[in-house]
């Protein structure tokens, strides 16, 4: 078996044992309004998971380059409101292509064919393509600092949802479940791979 410890890795390394053994990571789709309170920004992230189900709380992790934060985090911090997005096989193109790095003042939505919705609790609008959509407020922010402690390598928060969008496709409102199999949900794996959802099976947990 292959060893290594952190403190010797470069952050190359870190990155690729990281993001290539924590997976299949779920992508957040989040739209944000720039600092005009108008234009739109759509991009995806896949450091994003559940915190809480008793406060219904979402993590989402942007990572810096050089220093830098991602205009996403910059709009949450600025209004504290998103809209997130969970992404399915039939708009992971267009979650793709919102990936593009496009100046402050530019929209992603400039890049691919999407219907805007408006939301009921927040500014910002939801992407109407999207099967399952959450509006949320940013309930904590977390800046994770580097070992010394002197600058900030990811900007951290906790969003609150406060509703949900969930399509006739994709809901039994009967047993009030999401159905995955029709969601068909995509994962992010390292570099540039994804995974489609697959084969599910079940087990009964111990008493």
């Amino acid at each position: 078996m292959h060893q290594f410890s952190f403190h010797t890795l470069t952050k190359k390394q870190q990155y690729k044992f990281l993001s290539g053994s924590v997976v299949p990571r779920p992508i957040a789709w989040i739209t944000t309004l720039k600092p005009d309170g108008q234009t739109v920004n759509v991009a995806p992230f896949s450091f994003f998971n559940l915190v809480s189900d008793q406060v219904p709380l979402f993590s989402v992790t942007f990572t810096r380059k050089d220093g830098k934060p991602k205009d996403t985090a910059v709009h949450l911090k600025e209004t504290g409101e998103a809209v997130i997005h969970i992404v399915s096989e039939k708009n992971t193109a267009e979650m793709n292509q919102t990936a593009a790095s496009l100046p402050m003042t530019e929209s992603e939505l400039s890049l691919v064919d999407l219907q805007m919705e408006p939301s009921k609790h927040v500014s910002v609008p939801g992407i109407k393509e999207a099967a399952i959509r959450f509006e949320g407020k940013v309930y904590q922010y977390v800046p994770v600092y580097n070992r010394e402690q002197t600058a900030v390598v990811s900007d951290m928060f906790l969003i609150e949802a406060l509703e949900v969008y969930l399509s006739e496709e994709v809901y039994d409102a009967d047993k009030q479940y999401v159905l995955a199999e029709n969601l068909l949900p995509v994962g992010r794996l390292a570099g540039n791979e994804y995974v489609k959802f697959g084969e599910k099976f079940a087990l009964a947990r111990p008493d």
